[in-house]
């Protein structure tokens, strides 16, 4: 982007979302309108040069921008995903197109023989493992606690949070002192609404997991800390909303938009990176303007 470019994500007013929808786990490359993962505006400057990361849910929305923003900073990437076969290409193509190396790895990450074997093709294929992001998540909405089954809830929490468990348990030994883990928590944590009873309460794990980890690695030399973002447009959005809600997602806020991945990869990278060599244990909340308690 020049300089004399103006920024889309600033142009006001902007048009509301088109109804949509999607079956999970849905697809960037059938949403409308495309999210701006950051391929014509982010510039690295080498913050994460020689680093290695895995980055779970990397194929689309703030997986594949974190990537993207990882890899024009100088570090080699892999990124997990489910089945998303053609997001995962383009992921792929973009960090390459950076530079830097791109391994993806299909695969449930609520399996923990998965999670384990990610880490271990890290380790193999990029020589080492300086960053782990839990990132990768999955949410239903039901009106009523009446109409979640253990299976759907089981579902939710070894997606989000057994494999945070189980890729964290795994990683830890292979990453060395100055190294860092970055979890996707939410704004949900907090502000929960009851349709996401199940996501928004394994978001609220993920904070008290991140900070309660934090403790224990730092004298490993280890930080960990996590993301909370706002009303993001992703493809969880839209295989998860009701296509009649989807015009006013993110209208909420005081921004009254929802982000673009781009706008969370930054604070990704600080996290990652030396400029946040004494933040531990902190939950950076990139919401539009919803304040955090």
């Amino acid at each position: 982007m020049t300089e004399t470019q103006q920024d889309p994500r600033q142009q006001e007013p902007q048009p509301p979302l088109p109804e949509q929808a999607q079956s999970a786990p849905g697809l960037e490359t059938e949403m409308q309108p495309k999210p701006d993962y950051g391929e014509q505006s982010y510039q690295g400057h080498g913050r994460l040069e020689g680093k290695a990361a895995v980055i779970t849910g990397g194929d689309s929305g703030i997986g594949r921008a974190v990537a993207l923003a990882f890899a024009r900073e100088g570090a080699d990437v892999l990124i997990s995903y489910l089945n998303e076969e053609p997001d995962a290409e383009e992921t792929v193509r973009v960090v390459e197109a950076s530079g830097r190396r791109c391994v993806a790895v299909p695969g449930d990450i609520g399996e923990e023989g998965h999670c384990q074997s990610i880490v271990r093709r890290a380790v193999d294929e990029l020589g080492r493992l300086d960053v782990l992001v839990n990132n990768a998540a999955y949410q239903a909405m039901y009106p009523s606690i009446q109409e979640i089954s253990t299976e759907e809830w089981d579902k939710t929490f070894r997606t989000n949070i057994f494999s945070m468990f189980w890729l964290c348990k795994e990683a830890i030994p292979h990453i060395p002192p100055g190294g860092t883990i970055i979890n996707s928590a939410s704004v949900e944590a907090y502000q929960p609404k009851p349709p996401l009873l199940a996501y928004a309460t394994t978001k609220g794990a993920i904070v008290t997991f991140t900070k309660a980890l934090s403790h224990e690695v730092i004298e490993q030399g280890i930080r960990v800390n996590a993301v909370a973002p706002g009303p993001v447009w992703t493809p969880l959005i839209a295989m998860s909303y009701p296509p009649e809600q989807i015009p006013e997602f993110g209208k909420s806020v005081p921004m009254q938009r929802p982000a673009q991945p781009a706008e969370l990869a930054p604070a990704y990278v600080f996290l990652a990176s030396q400029e946040s060599s004494y933040v531990n244990g902190e939950v950076l909340g990139v919401t539009g303007g919803k304040v955090l308690p």
